[in-house]
């Protein structure tokens, strides 16, 4: 597996690529990788394809009393479980190389972006499809792959692509679970053992509620006993929404997917994590 810190050996490389007669995945990651990125790896992986899979901590994306400073950095064994996983190529560019000075360009993508994650981390999803814009433009890939356990980046993403016309396919991968089915995040290492053991809390009271709406339940009682569940396991509750799959509208129709979707602050550490409800 290629590393390449350049974009115009990058540009060079997936030049090859296409030369070859190959299609071209991207897996966009901010490192400290995990088996949930694996699962990424593994699903952009198919006869004729190569797979890029990007390593970038994106600054833009952080607010202001965010993580970015301790955020997880171990490109080494990054690199590693990427070349066993079968990756072809890691694009690792330093800050200077995806926003040089004088970069004065910001994407934003409004409706999916402003609710839920949007207004509890104002300028969040501005920093995420910005610097996924500059990776579609610097990679050019046929596909990209994105976990589902970030929804809503995933629609923001999505939303980017039909908008701007881009032709990239927008593949989501179901969210990867530990046995006892906490969602694997590279935050999860924040965790003192007491908080790991009371996160399990969040997919528990998220399945009850999915379980009861699904049912036929009233959606906000199963979402008010949800928060309770929460609160006593030690959880401070950032939102906890019934939204539609699509639009992310806090107001879903029934008769369409819908998307239940938390975050929630146990100690230090901000978790996220959503169901699908009906054909979602």
């Amino acid at each position: 597996m290629q590393t390449i810190r350049r974009l115009a050996e990058l540009r060079e490389a997936v030049a090859r690529f296409r030369a070859e007669g190959a299609s071209v995945a991207l897996v966009p990651t901010m490192g400290a990788l995990h088996a949930g990125h694996m699962a990424l790896i593994e699903a952009a992986r198919r006869p004729g394809q190569r797979v890029v899979a990007s390593i970038f901590v994106n600054p833009r994306q952080f607010g202001a009393n965010e993580d970015l400073s301790r955020y997880p950095r171990r490109e080494g064994a990054d690199a590693r479980m990427l070349a066993e996983a079968g990756c072809d190529l890691l694009w690792a560019p330093e800050v200077e190389e995806m926003y040089p000075d004088g970069f004065a360009t910001t994407v934003s993508v409004s409706g999916v972006s402003e609710g839920l994650d949007g207004a509890a981390r104002p300028g969040h999803f501005d920093g995420v499809a910005t610097v996924v814009a500059k990776l579609f433009g610097q990679v050019r890939p046929d596909q990209a792959f994105f976990g589902e356990k970030d929804f809503q980046q995933l629609a923001v993403v999505r939303r980017m692509v039909v908008d701007l016309d881009l032709g990239i396919e927008v593949v989501g991968v179901p969210t990867q679970r530990d046995d006892d089915g906490l969602a694997l995040s590279s935050r999860n290492i924040y965790l003192d053992e007491g908080e790991r053991a009371r996160a399990v809390a969040l997919p528990r009271a998220l399945g009850e509620a999915a379980r009861a709406i699904e049912r036929g339940n009233d959606p906000q009682v199963a979402l008010a006993e949800a928060r309770t569940a929460l609160i006593a396991a030690g959880f401070d509750v950032d939102y906890l929404a019934l939204a539609d799959a699509e639009t992310l509208s806090l107001d879903p129709d029934s008769s369409r997917p819908r998307r239940l979707l938390a975050a929630a602050r146990i100690g230090s550490t901000r978790l996220i994590d959503n169901l699908a409800i009906g054909q979602g």
